[in-house]
């Protein structure tokens, strides 16, 4: 918004002019994003604390798991409302909304949110533990995703194809099928993120390294120059979507501010369906949605664990892992949640990295 405003005036002074570069639009959206999560955080968590919006643990499942997470009993959630009002509002300070990108993304946020907000609601304030029922959440999952993937498939330029990683001259067609693609994408990724959401600041930590990563890919795929240099797949305007994973990185970093062990708050189905969903969404724009496989590894192993438990539990009528998601078999392992977290991290921190690296090398 700011851009259309501001940018125009560069004709009375020169310092309108970096109104224009998307480096500087994207550290600003940054900023705002986390001044304003850092300042509406206290705000929102004593109006959860207010409305009794607090987190449920459930018995049923290890009573030494119980143990280890009882204390959280109570702590505010759907604290992911801070994170989606954050980055909402700095996209539409600084993003350029005549980008179709940004607007596919932020229709991606706010429909995904709204219906982690149903499950939250459902499951917090009328206090049915299991939320919406799996049907009804997958079936908004699949409305969202379905709307993006028909747009995407008749009215932009992305290419109905996959690029794949380590072959840069293997690329498969999939013509009308892209569009399930597409769709299984965004959801998989979105559920990814909701099942990590277990421990405190593990996937919101995890969200914004990958974000990170994003931001410098997405503004390589949008340049021309950079993306011929690195044989990336070039699309006039996604160089924008780095404004909105900056945006993602400074509402992430605020709010890990209180999510951070022991948790203040905790996001909720509001906030992990919705970053889960656009993250998915932006690697399928710029072209790099099998390379999610490989810089969310924390979130597909979190998935495959439980896939793993349930057909080993099934099939062979015994565990693999002590329990899943993967985060809680180590819990019972004994080893500390502020140390699974911060591993966690850290795996994610390489993994950015070596993704960075694979660009260079395709």
């Amino acid at each position: 918004m700011l851009f259309y405003f501001l940018y125009p005036l560069r004709d009375l002074w020169f310092g309108f002019n970096v109104f224009k570069y998307i480096t500087f639009r994207a550290a600003m959206a940054s900023v705002t994003a986390f001044t304003l999560t850092i300042v509406l955080g206290p705000i929102i968590i004593e109006m959860l604390r207010r409305l009794k919006v607090g987190q449920h643990i459930r018995r049923e499942h290890v009573e030494e798991l119980y143990q280890q997470h009882k204390h959280k009993t109570g702590t505010p959630t759907m604290g992911g409302f801070m994170i989606l009002f954050s980055v909402i509002i700095s996209v539409a300070l600084w993003a350029r909304l005549d980008n179709q990108y940004i607007i596919l993304c932020l229709i991606s946020m706010f429909g995904l949110g709204l219906v982690g907000f149903l499950d939250d609601y459902i499951k917090l304030v009328r206090e049915r533990n299991m939320g919406l029922r799996a049907s009804a959440k997958f079936a908004g999952q699949l409305l969202v995703a379905g709307f993006i993937a028909y747009y995407i498939y008749r009215y932009t330029d992305i290419p109905h194809s996959l690029n794949v990683p380590f072959a840069k001259h293997l690329i498969l067609d999939l013509g009308i099928a892209y569009a399930v693609f597409i769709v299984l994408v965004i959801v998989g990724s979105s559920n990814a993120v909701n099942l990590t959401d277990g421990l405190d600041g593990l996937a919101i930590g995890c969200v914004t390294i990958i974000a990170i990563a994003y931001a410098i890919i997405c503004y390589i795929t949008g340049n021309a120059i950079a993306s011929e240099y690195l044989n990336v797949f070039y699309l006039p305007g996604a160089g924008e979507l780095t404004v909105f994973c900056a945006a993602i990185v400074g509402a992430g970093l605020g709010f890990l501010w209180f999510n951070a062990h022991p948790a203040s708050v905790f996001m909720g189905d509001v906030g992990s369906l919705a970053l889960g969903g656009v993250i998915g969404l932006i690697s399928v724009i710029i072209k790099k949605e099998l390379l999610l496989l490989f810089i969310g590894a924390i979130f597909v192993a979190e998935v495959m664990s439980v896939i793993i438990q349930v057909i080993s539990v099934k099939t062979r009528k015994k565990r693999v892992f002590l329990m899943s998601p993967l985060h809680h078999h180590f819990q019972l392992q004994g080893i500390h949640e502020s140390k699974i977290i911060i591993r966690f991290w850290v795996v994610s921190i390489i993994l950015a990295f070596l993704s960075l690296a694979i660009l260079k090398l395709q």
